[in-house]
């Protein structure tokens, strides 16, 4: 069995590293624009290779399938499969694991995957409204008085997106200036460099809740989950600073968080098994890969879908896959031949923390985080209990440079989150630059009281979705309107 990966960071290690622990022993190769040192490291065990090209060319990554002979593709990143790369390879009838470039619809575009809830009355669903010009979104700022969320209309791996709440009256002018303003940020900073997406800024109404992500593989009829995982966006500690592609995240043993309940857990998998059920209505077509819920528990419905991604998110994969002891071949194998639905996946019972660990610079000034020798005391992080999965990292003649995103990520498993937390907190003051420059990480990730904040949010979330579940009034809305009276309408 020869396996090929598609990209070259944390995500993609741990995905290298579940295909090598499997029975069958595959040869693994793998295609990065950064030679990632976890992965090369795997790739030459096995008898592979890395090669450095471009992962969003379809033609270069299925020419070297095709050269190397391999029987299996799985690609992690999501951008290649926004350009189709997944297309390409089934079109030369190599069998690959990754949602074709109609299906990953469901991330790139944010207003597509709101559009398919609402047609297929999917529960979960949030008010919004999508924006082609930039004047349109301004006309709409200046008409209402929202509290919102203002997003970029495509996956740009998780930059602009602002929560504003709109509630003070005497504030209303100020406000309006602070959505516009960042409506033309998003407009000109951000999706003027993508030209795959009509719509280009998405206002969804504001909600509030603890948040989490279900990943789960699909073979296009058949959903099979993960445990549910905690990501925390934020920069920096108690949720401060510009939002990232993720600075570290949690998961709880078994199918639950400290403050996601299994009947939650059990409802989620159930939007997104009804998602997967519209979408392959939608786009008629077959598709195969990992298909992911970024849920948020809110006093709407309760589980409620904040978006989708078409792939593992990164770090959330590091939590699960380490934990995974069902073979990924076996997996792959029965998503390909459309037997996912004999598949029991199992894990070791244990809770998981993982924290990133980033250069000065990171999010938005990427240029000053670039360049920088990595010193990483590996056999010592083991010796704690932890592990290295890297990400932003290039080696570059026996030295390991820094890619300007986060550099590695620690993972590290306990009996709780809070001993998981313990070990990988020990274990990053071993990874440190030759040159002195700065590396900063989220120390409260995991901890007891950003796990007890969280649980007094859902507790809060839980009392009133529970409340209007008992009435009969999930998803709806209830205005009181003089001379007409009371006045339902559903979200």
């Amino acid at each position: 069995m020869r396996v090929l990966i598609v990209g070259g960071g944390s995500r993609e290690h741990a995905i290298t590293d579940a295909f090598y622990r499997s029975v069958h022993e595959p040869v693994i190769y793998a295609i990065s624009s950064n030679a990632n040192p976890g992965i090369l490291r795997i790739c030459k065990k096995t008898g592979g290779e890395l090669i450095k090209g471009n992962i969003n060319d379809p033609m270069f990554v299925a020419d070297m399938a095709e050269k190397l002979s391999v029987d299996l593709v799985f690609i992690g990143p999501e951008e290649p499969l926004f350009h189709g790369v997944p297309d390409e390879l089934e079109h030369r009838g190599v069998p690959v694991i990754g949602l074709n470039s109609k299906a990953s619809e469901i991330e790139k575009s944010k207003a597509f995957m709101r559009r398919l809830m609402w047609k297929y009355k999917i529960p979960g669903r949030l008010r919004f409204k999508a924006f082609k010009s930039i004047e349109d979104a301004l006309a709409y700022i200046e008409e209402y008085a929202e509290s919102v969320a203002i997003k970029p209309a495509r996956q740009a791996g998780g930059k602009g997106v602002k929560v504003i709440a709109d509630i003070q009256a005497y504030l209303k002018k100020v406000k309006e200036e602070v959505k516009k303003k960042h409506a033309e940020r998003i407009y000109s900073q951000i999706m003027a460099r993508y030209r795959d997406i009509e719509d280009k800024i998405l206002i969804e109404e504001k909600v509030e809740g603890p948040e989490y992500t279900i990943q789960c593989m699909t073979d296009g009829e058949s959903v099979l989950p993960f445990p549910p995982v905690q990501d925390n966006k934020h920069a920096f500690e108690m949720e401060m600073g510009p939002e990232t592609g993720g600075m570290g995240s949690i998961s709880g043993r078994g199918n639950i968080l400290p403050f996601i309940t299994e009947e939650e857990y059990k409802e989620s998998v159930k939007i997104i098994e009804g998602v997967v059920k519209a979408l392959r209505k939608e786009v008629n077509q077959d598709f195969r890969g990992v298909i992911s819920g970024q849920m948020m528990l809110t006093m709407i419905w309760g589980p409620t879908i904040i978006e989708f991604y078409a792939r593992f998110g990164d770090p959330e994969a590091v939590n699960v896959l380490p934990l995974l002891e069902t073979d990924m071949i076996d997996i792959c194998e029965a998503i390909l031949s459309r037997k996912l639905h004999k598949v029991k996946l199992k894990f070791r019972d244990k809770a998981t923390v993982v924290k990133a660990i980033a250069p000065r610079g990171y999010p938005n000034r990427r240029d000053l985080a670039k360049g920088h020798p990595l010193i990483i005391d590996e056999k010592k992080i083991k010796e704690l209990g932890g592990r290295v999965f890297y990400g932003s990292v290039n080696l570059v003649n026996g030295k390991m440079l820094t890619g300007g995103s986060r550099a590695v990520e620690i993972y590290a498993e306990g009996e709780s989150i809070e001993k998981a937390a313990e070990i990988a907190e020990k274990c990053v003051r071993y990874v440190r630059t030759a040159d002195g420059w700065a590396l900063f990480h989220r120390s409260d990730i995991g901890s007891p009281i950003s796990l007890k904040r969280m649980i007094e949010l859902a507790e809060l979330v839980r009392s009133v979705y529970t409340y209007r579940k008992s009435r009969g009034i999930l998803g709806k809305y209830i205005d009181w309107i003089p001379g007409r009276g009371k006045i339902v309408y559903e979200s």
